[in-house]
């Protein structure tokens, strides 16, 4: 198949729609500044079509037997693959992602479509012990229903798998709401959905601002509200599913503290906090945040860090290929940084490196790290979206798991180290869904993303992630033991 480029129309019931309310307003390249076309605002009454169509649908696709609903994520996975370089590109040029990073996307999202579908025969109910005699008991495994995917832009094309796969393999029907920062490639994905035939109303992608976010969360057609965003995004996605009770699925935001104990291997450390600081320009939820360094190795590590990220090329990745980093996604995004590194200096903070907003015409802030900081400050406290480097530094590791447990956010955590008693210790003691040890900050599809505390509820991947999008009935079947 030929993908069209130009097209950005919704896609309700099988259909590609214009909106009837008309544009949301401009699509910026955030690495040149320059307008890439209009985002089509979804009106109520478009939501409405698409909450009936999805119910309609769902009411015949549940009843699809399970290894049939997975061909068609086998299909969507082959396709995502066949014009990976196509959406890599999309990619890079709504959200400035350094190419090869949007590729390694692209790729994931393709991986996680046929995960998901290998889990058709394999997910299950469960026959438990009754206190009766003659009686069995049997908890069902069914569908939530209609489920809600409201999409971030800084990982805009996995998240479309992260909240698609899972729900569609399992018998429910999606509405996606991309981020209106970042809708186009969900829009393009839309093309990929007719190809392989998808019954109608199955999956509809919508586009629009937090009023039809809000709308959308607030129906009471909608079964489970599943959004990845910023806690003040989940908090309203909160407020508008408490009026109908509607289930909800969030993972929002993170501080992520890295802790570097006196024994590690520096070269370690050093090469995955970089890449785990930079990766998508510093904008990503599960990466290291802010480090924790211990009293006798800090000065060593300073220098080191230092230099790594003194060494990190930014710039136009569609221009360049060469570049370790992008732009911001928002003028908005590179002003935060800035008044959060303004703050920590005036606050006692010492910038080792970088500081400065970067050259050029799009959304660029250099690299940067910042010694001396402690928690009492924003940037150690708030995220701060961007490739900034806070330092702090502790003495004991108790001292550094309450430094580290001293957050609003548990999402994840990382600990370079040795000795596996000061490692154990870490991840028995830290507040976070995630630890990483002696890697890179980064999940994997079979595991478990779930935040503590102010990082979520719920979470994604693996089969936990599956029995998200799951509801349960229990039967107590009595018989007559005598026949």
């Amino acid at each position: 198949m030929e993908l069209k480029l130009d097209q950005y129309k919704m896609y309700i019931d099988g259909q590609f729609v214009e909106s009837s309310e008309g544009t949301l307003g401009d699509n910026i390249n955030p690495s040149t500044g320059e307008v890439l076309n209009q985002v089509p605002q979804a009106s109520l009454e478009d939501l409405d079509r698409a909450l009936k169509a999805a119910r309609r649908a769902q009411k015949s696709w549940k009843h699809v037997p399970s290894n049939e609903r997975a061909e068609y994520l086998y299909l969507l996975s082959d396709l995502i693959l066949e014009h990976k370089e196509i959406f890599a590109k999309v990619i890079s040029t709504e959200v400035g992602k350094v190419l090869e990073q949007a590729m390694g996307e692209v790729e994931a999202t393709a991986e996680y479509f046929k995960y998901y579908a290998g889990w058709a025969r394999k997910y299950e109910g469960e026959i438990v012990p009754s206190d009766s005699p003659n009686e069995n008991i049997m908890i069902f495994k069914k569908p939530v229903g209609v489920v809600a995917g409201i999409l971030p832009w800084n990982y805009p094309f996995f998240l479309i798998a992260r909240k698609v796969a899972p729900a569609i393999l399992t018998g429910n029907t999606v509405i996606v709401k991309p981020s209106s920062s970042a809708p186009n490639n969900a829009l393009i994905f839309a093309q990929l959905l007719e190809a392989v035939d998808l019954p109608a109303g199955v999956v509809n992608i919508l586009s629009g601002d937090r009023e039809f976010g809000s709308a959308l969360a607030s129906s009471p057609d909608v079964d489970l509200v599943s959004i990845t965003g910023s806690v003040r995004a989940g908090q309203a996605v909160m407020r508008a599913a408490s009026e109908n009770i509607t289930n909800v699925n969030l993972e929002l935001g993170g501080k992520a503290p890295t802790v570097v104990w006196k024994d590690a291997d520096l070269d370690v450390a050093v090469k995955a906090i970089v890449a785990s600081r930079v990766i998508n320009s510093g904008q990503v939820c599960n990466c290291t945040e802010r480090v924790y360094v211990h009293e006798a190795v800090k000065d060593e590590f300073y220098d080191r860090i230092t230099e790594a990220m003194s060494q990190v090329k930014y710039g136009n990745p569609l221009e360049d290929e060469s570049v370790d980093m992008g732009p911001l996604i928002t003028q908005s995004g590179l002003d935060s940084v800035e008044e959060k590194i303004s703050a920590a200096t005036s606050a006692g903070a010492r910038i080792l490196t970088g500081g400065q907003r970067g050259e050029g015409s799009g959304y660029f802030f250099e690299p940067t790290v910042i010694a001396d900081a402690t928690n009492d400050m924003t940037i150690m406290q708030q995220e701060i979206f961007g490739p900034v480097l806070p330092i702090g530094t502790f003495k004991t590791l108790d001292e550094a798991l309450e430094l580290a447990n001293d957050s609003d956010y548990g999402l994840t955590s990382a600990i370079f180290a040795q000795d596996y008693n000061v490692i154990l210790k870490f991840i028995n003691n830290m507040e976070a869904g995630e630890v990483y040890v002696n890697r890179h900050s980064f999940e994997a599809i079979q595991g478990f993303h779930a935040g503590w505390k102010k990082s979520g509820i719920g979470g994604a991947d693996g089969r936990h992630g599956l029995e998200e999008f799951l509801a349960t009935t229990v039967a107590y079947i009595e018989y007559d033991n005598e026949v």
